[in-house]
């Protein structure tokens, strides 16, 4: 099952070679941070995981208190049409850069060799969770056996899933995984499945709790899941190599940005209400408050915010590697960029 899924990732790296490959045949390309003369501001592109979200307030914030102009650029944000988008319109140069998973990154980085480098760590561990109603409760992933497990049909679930369930003496083969595609919500609480995998902590279980429903969760780092980074931030080769200094300005400001999300959440999570994307996603506030406290902790570093450790890179790729999702580790030294605080 889980290798027939890779049929829809395959096809993702097919979409991200055809567009570099049409970019590199541009004769007058535009890099994605648009280079400006001297007095004038940098464009940067960036696309957003989603449609604005708690998680996302860090730059809003530092556009609001004009970080980035005092870095000299000027931010452009977008939002993905497909859910693919921000890793392969950042690869092929069409954005400056895309926020993706850490797990799909090295996937696309070991299976294609994808011209992209990761640049920063946004969210430090996993916000993925296996999701089930308190009416239902699954004490442990063993319980899961002889259950229904609905996945939005992405490959990291099965493995996530099959991970936490050995890892507390069950039996995968025993338990049935149903692709319910991104109707994660109405299946779990219809009763369509016993529980879900591909469900956000921070987004998804404070939604459905808000609207009345009595949920709960398995964390899978406590049952053998690595702590990867859920969010990351990537650019291709090419806008790296010609815009560094513009993407470390970024993170710079975007840095400040984080700083006064932490210490003054009411204020960071006002500001993102005030730019949502009201006809597409509407937040609720509540929601989005209890969001922001989930986060919070697992965006902050020791090193400093959006700092990157290599290791978290290897123990994730080794872990891709032993449930068949990618077949050898990648070079992490040619893909991952440390910008220091």
């Amino acid at each position: 099952m889980m290798r027939s899924k890779m049929m829809l990732f395959s096809l993702m790296l097919m979409t991200i070679l055809m567009l570099v490959a049409c970019n590199e045949d541009e004769t007058e390309s535009k890099d994605a941070s648009e280079s400006t003369t001297n007095d004038e501001k940098e464009i940067v592109s960036i696309m957003l995981d989603w449609y604005p979200n708690a998680v996302h307030s860090y730059l809003y914030v530092a556009q609001e208190k004009g970080y980035f102009e005092e870095e000299n650029i000027d931010v452009a944000f977008q939002f993905p049409a497909n859910p693919t988008d921000p890793l392969t319109l950042a690869a092929s140069g069409k954005v400056t850069m895309g926020l993706y998973y850490q797990p799909d990154v090295i996937m696309a980085k070991a299976n294609e060799d994808i011209p992209i480098k990761a640049v920063a760590a946004v969210v430090r561990e996993p916000l993925n969770h296996v999701v089930y109603r308190e009416d239902n409760p699954i004490h442990s992933p063993k319980e899961l056996v002889d259950k229904k497990v609905g996945y939005p049909g992405i490959p990291i679930n099965e493995a996530l899933v099959k991970t936490i369930v050995e890892h507390d003496g069950g039996n995968y083969d025993e338990l049935e995984m149903i692709n319910v595609e991104f109707e994660l919500g109405s299946s779990l609480i219809s009763e369509q499945v016993d529980a879900v995998s591909g469900m956000f902590v921070n987004h998804e279980v404070p939604l459905l709790r808000s609207q009345g429903h009595e949920v709960d969760y398995i964390n899978p780092v406590d049952y053998g899941v690595p702590s990867y980074y859920e969010v990351v931030a990537v650019t291709s080769d090419e806008t790296w190599e010609n815009n560094q200094e513009t993407i470390e300005a970024f993170w710079r400001a975007a840095r400040k940005g984080f700083d006064d999300m932490v210490d003054n959440p009411e204020e960071a999570l006002d500001i993102l209400l005030s730019n949502q994307d009201e006809a597409n996603f509407p937040l609720d506030k509540e929601v989005e408050t209890e969001s922001m406290n989930i986060l919070l902790p697992k965006m902050k570093s020791e090193a400093g915010f959006a700092t990157q450790e290599k290791e978290s890179w290897e123990v994730t790729a080794n872990w891709l590697k032993e449930y068949g999702l990618i077949d050898e580790v990648p070079n992490i030294d040619d893909f991952i960029i440390s910008i220091e605080p």
